[in-house]
């Protein structure tokens, strides 16, 4: 069972149906006890890093995501997902994260860019990992952030240009991000959503 973690902040029926699509059995929850007992979690994410936050504490999850990543139960963070594993957030105001992962989410510091990005931008692999099993060089994927994670080289398994080369895809064990939204980037997102189901 892969637990979908509902904190009140992300497209969550957009991922389980996706999710749903690839076979997945699929349980959306904000109930600490199921996430510890699921085989695998996505923790999705839609809107502010600061909210992100208070909606982890509101359903006792902060010290739950670390546990999940310290037991070895394969994560995936989405977008806002993804930022929350790290230690600062930048976005109005400084605040916390979880801090699973080195590293700050930055806002872009671009003139000639509109921030925040929204569309499609190149995913550059950094090195292999299953996650990126079966794509195609340079692949595109669906991103709309305005913050990125300035993450650890060791952490970063892709990165994307867009006015500052940024990690677009972070792994470390089992544990898995990915800035852009899969469940929007139709082949691209499925394929790795499906190697995170199978062999994540």
């Amino acid at each position: 069972m892969i637990a979908l973690v509902d904190y009140d902040l992300g497209n969550l029926r957009s991922v389980e149906k996706a999710l749903e699509t690839i076979g997945a059995d699929v349980q959306l929850t904000s109930d600490p006890e199921v996430v510890l007992a699921a085989e695998k979690v996505v923790l999705p994410g839609v809107g502010a890093f600061g909210d992100g936050m208070v909606g982890l504490r509101r359903y006792g999850l902060i010290d739950v995501i670390p546990e999940v990543v310290r037991r070895g139960t394969p994560l995936l963070g989405i977008c806002v997902g993804m930022q929350l594993l790290f230690e600062v957030g930048e976005e109005h105001g400084q605040h916390q994260g979880l801090g699973i992962l080195p590293g700050h989410v930055r806002r872009f510091a671009t003139s000639e860019l509109k921030v925040p990005q929204t569309g499609w931008n190149q995913i550059l692999p950094m090195r292999e990992t299953v996650l990126l099993d079966g794509l195609l060089p340079n692949d595109y994927a669906y991103f709309n952030h305005g913050y990125y994670c300035d993450a650890a080289p060791d952490d970063t398994l892709a990165q994307t240009e867009y006015g500052v080369r940024y990690a677009s895809v972070i792994g470390r064990g089992r544990l898995y991000g990915v800035q852009f939204h899969p469940e929007k980037s139709q082949r691209v997102g499925m394929t790795i959503l499906r190697n995170f189901v199978d062999r994540g």
